[in-house]
Formats: C-alpha cells, sequence, structure tokens
C-alpha cells in the first residue's frame, strides 16, 4: 500500500515536472531568439525593456561571443537576429547563406581601453614600446577575451602587436570566453590589468580606465547586425528598425558605443 502511494507520488512528480517544462518550452517558443555579442548586453537589455520594444512583443536574447554565437548559427539556431562584435563572423553566417539578403548592415562602433579595478592606482600610458608587461608586475597576469577567435581578444591582440607588447604578455594572458568575462576577471581583482571595450568599462563600478587604445593601432570595432533566415519574422524586423532608431542610438551611446546610423 505504501509503495503503491509512493509510486502514485512519484508519478504526479514527474507529470508536474514534464508539465512545467512544456510550458517553458511553450513560453520560450513565442519569444523571438536575438543572438548578440556579450559586450551589447547592458545597452541591448536597457532597450528591450523600453515601451516601444515591449510593444513589438517578447525576446529572448542569447549573449555570448559572437565567434559562439556564430557557430550556432551555422548548427541552424533558431535565431532571429544576430548582432556580432566584428565582420569576420557576420562574414562567416553570410557566407553560409544564413542572412536574410539585404538586411546587414553596421549598427555601432566602439573603442578598446586599458582597465584596472577602481581602487588601483595603476598609470600607463598606452603607445609604442609601452611597457605593459611591467605594469602587471611580477605576478600579474592580464584580462582580455580569448585572442584566437573572440573579437575583443582579437582586437587587443592587434593592438598590442601594433605597438610591440605582445610578447611580453603573451604568456600571461587570462583568457576569458567573451569580454564581459575579461571584464569581471578585473572587477573581481583576479587581475590588475585587462583589455574590454569602452562600454563594457562604463558599464561597469568596480574597474575603471587606465587608457584608451589608438584607433589606428587595431581594425575599426564595428558592429554588423542582419536577419537570420531560420527565423525571420515581423517582430525581428520591427525590432531591426528600432534598433536603428535615434531614441535607440541615444541609449547606445549612453552606454560607451558609437551609433553609424542607417
Amino acid at each position: 500500500m505504501n509503495r503503491n502511494r509512493h509510486r502514485g507520488a512519484r508519478g504526479l512528480r514527474i507529470l508536474l515536472a514534464l508539465t512545467l517544462a512544456l510550458a517553458s518550452v511553450q513560453a520560450g517558443a513565442s519569444a523571438t531568439l536575438v543572438f548578440a555579442a556579450a559586450s551589447l548586453k547592458p545597452a541591448l537589455d536597457t532597450i528591450l525593456a523600453s515601451a516601444p520594444a515591449r510593444a513589438i512583443g517578447e525576446f529572448s536574447v542569447s549573449y555570448a561571443a559572437s565567434s559562439q554565437l556564430a557557430r550556432q548559427i551555422e548548427h541552424d539556431a533558431p535565431a532571429a537576429l544576430f548582432i556580432s562584435a566584428d565582420q569576420d563572423w557576420m562574414d562567416a553566417v553570410e557566407s553560409s547563406g544564413r542572412l536574410v539578403a539585404g538586411s546587414r548592415s553596421n549598427l555601432l562602433g566602439n573603442a578598446l581601453v586599458l582597465i584596472a579595478p577602481a581602487d588601483s592606482a595603476q598609470q600607463i600610458r598606452i603607445g609604442p614600446g609601452f611597457d605593459l608587461a611591467g605594469a602587471l608586475g611580477t605576478d600579474g597576469r592580464l584580462a582580455i577575451a580569448e585572442p584566437l577567435s573572440v573579437p575583443a581578444g582579437k582586437y587587443a591582440k592587434a593592438a598590442l602587436v601594433s605597438l610591440g607588447a605582445w610578447s611580453g604578455v603573451e604568456s600571461r594572458l587570462v583568457p576569458a570566453a567573451h569580454v564581459r568575462a575579461a571584464l569581471n576577471f578585473v572587477a573581481r581583482h583576479e587581475a590588475p590589468l585587462g583589455i574590454v571595450y569602452r562600454s563594457d568599462a562604463r558599464s561597469e563600478d568596480s574597474v575603471r580606465v587606465v587608457d584608451t587604445f589608438p584607433a589606428s593601432s587595431h581594425p575599426p570595432i564595428v558592429y554588423p547586425v542582419a536577419l537570420l533566415r531560420a527565423g525571420d519574422n515581423e517582430a525581428a524586423r520591427r525590432l531591426l528598425a528600432l534598433l536603428r532608431d535615434d531614441d535607440a542610438a541615444r541609449i547606445f551611446a549612453r552606454f560607451g558605443f558609437d551609433p553609424l546610423g542607417p
């Protein structure tokens, strides 16, 4: 009798769990999926919480490194909109035939900065031959996004190579999965210095900008945006138009981005 009661209770729990899971899937299915570079999170979350965005519908955003998102798109992830932190990964998605023709444009620009914890007294001027390794101290490591594939890491490596500082720090990196993770290493005092986007530094009170890398030291930082064929719908098209309007541009600028216009 007790065994039957136990089985009945267990079956009820399983049924409840399945019901909740199904409800979750159905709720998720009603939202338009957006893939966005991790550095966009503070600004894009603000835009999506605005009344005009809420009037369009429900959006679910997956934030990650552009490289990770591009690979998911190439494996048929049902996203409707993709905002990459560089042209290369958008080029890869476009080459795979997954963009809605004519929907691609350049949405934003950014800058690359060297950061330290907010309570750090570190001072260093970025320029050709600057001693970044010395600024790290004896045991310090430099936090950057993974430099082989993640856009922020690629920009950082390009800048350091251009300025002659890469060889001195190459063996002292803390490579992160994406730029927000590199930001957190510095914010938590796990690394004395890091390289992130200006927008990331502006969104985190626990870090401060030590200096800004010359724009000429790395390729232009450009965020292209495009609709994706796998999830293309009216809500995504309306959101794309919203991201290009003046109100969104003001929000992006407040968070440290450079809106590039239509």
